[in-house]
């Protein structure tokens, strides 16, 4: 096992993608990782994998959506370590496309749970342990189409990104006098199994997304991870209530 500083942080969502590249930078930087997801088999592999590179972590299975498992889990895992010092809420996903016309409540419902509620019980269970830590933050994600409102069909998806970004300075004023700082993170095009479809089916229009992005090329998880991990180190001590793009210019349009 790798000398911890001692320090925990949970990543939900944290099962693949993004949220496993944070899990293993953040366990890099010493901290005992804590990773949240849905799938328990990929759970116990993700599990493996860290612990056979040195990094101390623990696999909670449990649908951030579910404000009770969430609350319980979160729960038990500040009991267990006295204090939580990073939460990263990286659980969420576009869900679907629907244009409002057609949309079921149900749908609606689904994503803002997805991204937005996910987000809110997490934060409101952690932060009685966050205020435990030395040196707590939280850092969420957002995403362009929390600006731009999302293409076609990804409009409550955009929705629910403009919450996460406002959720995310109010939760940096209310927890400020804690110490606690929140920051969001808003990745542009990254090349995880989130595109998986369209670059299975459409090769050519998943090519073709780099020609809007400045430098020229898709981003990485470890683009996201190296962000997250400077929000949580205290090279960003006088940093709160704001978000990084990490989309390689993106958001400028060429």
């Amino acid at each position: 096992m790798s000398n911890t500083n001692g320090n925990v942080a949970v990543i939900t969502g944290a099962t693949g993608g993004i949220g496993f590249e944070v899990a293993k930078r953040l366990g890099k930087d010493g901290y005992i990782v804590i990773l949240n997801g849905i799938d328990d088999a990929a759970g116990a592999d993700r599990l493996k994998e860290l612990t056979e590179s040195g990094i101390t972590a623990e696999y909670f299975g449990f649908d951030v959506t579910d404000e009770h498992a969430v609350t319980s889990n979160i729960n038990t895992i500040g009991e267990k370590y006295g204090k939580i010092d990073v939460l990263v809420n990286n659980a969420g996903g576009l869900g679907g496309r629907s244009r409002f016309e057609e949309m079921t409540t149900e749908f609606y419902r689904f994503v803002m749970a997805l991204n937005l509620d996910s987000a809110f019980f997490a934060s409101r269970a952690a932060i009685p342990f966050l205020k435990k830590s030395d040196y707590a933050s939280i850092i969420n994600y957002t995403s362009n189409a929390g600006w731009n409102a999302g293409g076609p069909g990804a409009g409550i998806y955009g929705t629910s990104k403009a919450g996460v970004h406002a959720i995310t300075r109010a939760l940096a004023k209310d927890l400020a006098e804690y110490g606690i700082r929140v920051n969001a993170v808003s990745p542009g095009t990254i090349d995880t199994p989130f595109h998986a479809q369209i670059k299975a089916t459409k090769p050519e229009v998943f090519a073709s997304w780099a020609n809007n992005i400045m430098l020229g090329r898709l981003g990485k998880p470890e683009d996201v991870a190296g962000v997250v991990s400077f929000l949580a180190s205290k090279d960003a001590a006088f940093i709160t209530a704001e978000t990084i793009q990490i989309g390689g210019g993106q958001a400028l349009g060429i």
